[in-house]
């Protein structure tokens, strides 16, 4: 049976093409990112939903912190964070089970609202768990340059 092709001797094919062939098996050099900083070890990270009473239960984060039903806490809120410190002399109290109630005036002043989601950052080295309303996420995302040409980054 004839080829369904012809086939053409090397002889034919030009010149540039050859040399093409010969450079296939080259790679190309790459640029390394830089390594990225790892999380450091005191630090545990979650995300949770606001419920309608201000509750957010992470077991994982607030075990992360050793704290236990009963311990008192005092809770802060500036533009889009609320902290919440152990603090003897608090005047929010730790329910026995794995949540923490979030005070009405807090959730006001942050912007947050039942169903919303945020991000949860336990730093047992300073007994310190910060919760994050998504808009403070996402102003850091957008900073850091993560979202090119999206709306509201630089191009």
């Amino acid at each position: 049976m004839p080829p369904l092709a012809p086939v053409i001797s090397s002889s034919v094919v030009p010149a540039g093409r050859q040399r093409a062939r010969a450079t296939e098996g080259r790679s190309l050099p790459l640029a390394r990112p830089e390594p990225l900083p790892s999380v450091p070890d005191d630090v545990v990270y979650g995300i949770g939903r606001i419920d309608a009473s201000g509750r957010i239960a992470d077991r994982a984060v607030i075990s992360a912190l050793g704290w236990r039903g009963g311990d008192r806490l005092t809770l802060t809120a500036d533009a889009g964070v609320i902290t919440a410190r152990r603090d003897p002399g608090g005047m929010v109290t730790l329910p026995g089970r794995a949540y923490i109630a979030i005070p009405a005036p807090l959730r006001r002043r942050c912007g947050l609202r039942p169903a919303d989601r945020v991000l949860l950052a336990a730093v047992s080295g300073h007994d310190t768990l910060a919760v994050y309303s998504l808009a403070v996420v996402d102003q850091a995302i957008r900073a850091h340059g993560s979202f090119p040409h999206a709306q509201g980054a630089q191009p």
